[in-house]
């Protein structure tokens, strides 16, 4: 009966750059449940689900008004895609009980969420955090050899030694 967070394990979100607090200060200011966005390019949006949003006062904050999980290019409602980072008010376990199995024959959270954007005395509105930091898709095999060697590069513990193989390996090796 409480608002939670949800973290998908396959992106990763840089902690220098702290998109979850801003999303628990979202969701304390306005209420209702808040998503993460980030601006990809149109033929990107197919593999996102994506939303529908007017902006607000904060520049970096929208209101979302409607999502479809991941549109063709030319269905799509805007080019912000949802990432892997929610704060949901407990409103949204009645609407997924409610929900219908839908792409994929899977019951979706975006689903859910566009109930509760439709209508805000379910569980308060829905906003959106757009998010312009450093991700990590791991779900996309090249992105996640990306962030291996990039998080390595950059410890303070394994990045010495790594940055010394990786050049190494990069001048004579290939």
């Amino acid at each position: 009966n409480e608002p939670f967070a949800v973290l998908l394990g396959d992106d990763l979100i840089d902690p220098r750059d702290p998109l979850l607090a801003r999303m628990v200060r979202v969701r304390e200011e306005r209420g209702g449940s808040v998503i993460a966005l980030m601006e990809v390019e149109p033929s990107q949006i197919h593999l996102y689900g994506c939303a529908a949003v007017e902006a607000t006062e904060d520049g970096d904050v929208v209101k979302v008004t409607g999502l479809v999980e991941k549109p063709e290019p030319s269905d799509a409602p805007s080019n912000y895609a949802v990432i892997g980072r929610y704060v949901l008010d407990p409103h949204v376990f009645e609407v997924l009980r409610g929900t219908e199995p839908g792409r994929g024959g899977e019951i979706q959270l975006t689903d859910a969420l566009q109930q509760l954007a439709a209508d805000e005395k379910i569980g308060g509105p829905v906003h959106g955090v757009v998010f312009k930091g450093r991700r990590y898709d791991t779900g996309d095999r090249g992105d996640y050899l990306r962030a291996i060697v990039r998080l390595a590069c950059e410890r303070e513990d394994l990045g010495p030694d790594f940055r010394t193989w990786l050049h190494r390996y990069v001048t004579e090796e290939m």
